[in-house]
């Protein structure tokens, strides 16, 4: 179970209360900006004009205590930088290839931790991820023709952009092989594969076994395949349970994964 959903918010131009002086309420004051939304620094005109999250930055925390219940009760979402049992949200550390945008939270354990992560990603992502995404949404036209199955497209593109896939983002320039890739792509295989866990650690998936489920679009899994391994399918796929004895799976189209779990000898 995770303990925060993480959500991107759009708020170019929208205005959001940041309350105090010092560093703490400058760093959220520049974050917010570098939002492209507006800083309010007084709590009731943020209100007035309609603000949905607030940063309650004040040193003195019987002020900070008292601001933050004040927002909160106003309908607003609070973040109190350093104080995270106060905090409705907290702010992640951000690796920033516009428009893709890797979020890297600890839940308010460590912002140190998550800076150095961010630090060692950025030295894997290149810096053209953007024209990446960019290139593909400006493909999505030519996508829809070439695929016109949704299921079909989706397959296409997560064998793209898999690891040594054309399109791979770990790669520099592969914005620049949209076009080729597009005009020679095929469908991807599907079926059904069936995989029997080794054990209940999904980190004992193979590549192929998890990129396979990454990309399903059902699953059926026997009632003792540990959630922790169906958590590794894409959200929206399918679950469907069989029972443990059942020899046989009837058929779908797409791709779909039977999960057998692991032997008990």
């Amino acid at each position: 179970m995770i303990e925060s959903l993480p959500l991107f918010h759009r708020l170019t131009g929208q205005p959001v209360v940041v309350l105090g002086a010092g560093e703490a309420a400058e760093a959220k004051r520049r974050l917010v900006e570098r939002a492209g939304a507006r800083s309010v620094a007084s709590l009731g005109q943020g209100i007035l004009e309609g603000a949905r999250i607030a940063f309650v930055a004040h040193e003195d925390e019987a002020l900070a205590l008292a601001d933050a219940a004040r927002a909160r009760e106003a309908g607003l979402l609070v973040n109190v930088p350093d104080r995270p049992a106060l905090c409705d949200f907290t702010v992640p550390s951000i690796l920033d290839r516009t428009p893709v945008l890797l979020a890297i939270g600890t839940g308010g354990a460590s912002a140190g931790l998550a800076k150095q992560l961010r630090l060692r990603l950025e030295m894997l992502l290149p810096q053209t991820l953007g024209a990446l995404a960019q290139g593909l949404f400006s493909a999505r036209a030519a996508l829809r023709t070439r695929f016109p199955d949704a299921g079909e497209r989706r397959r296409a593109l997560d064998a793209a952009l898999g690891e040594g896939g054309p399109l791979d983002p770990l790669v520099e320039q592969s914005a620049a092989r949209i076009e080729g890739w597009l005009a020679n792509a095929t469908p991807v295989s599907t079926g059904m594969v069936e995989i029997r866990l080794r054990s209940a650690d999904p980190e004992d998936l193979t590549l192929r076994e998890a990129r396979l489920l990454g990309s399903a679009d059902r699953v059926m899994h026997e009632p003792a395949v540990p959630s922790a391994v169906l958590e590794r399918a894409r959200a929206d796929a399918g679950r469907f349970p069989i029972p443990a004895d059942d020899g046989a799976v009837a058929s779908a189209e797409g791709l779909t994964i039977v999960l057998r779990a692991a032997s008990s000898g």
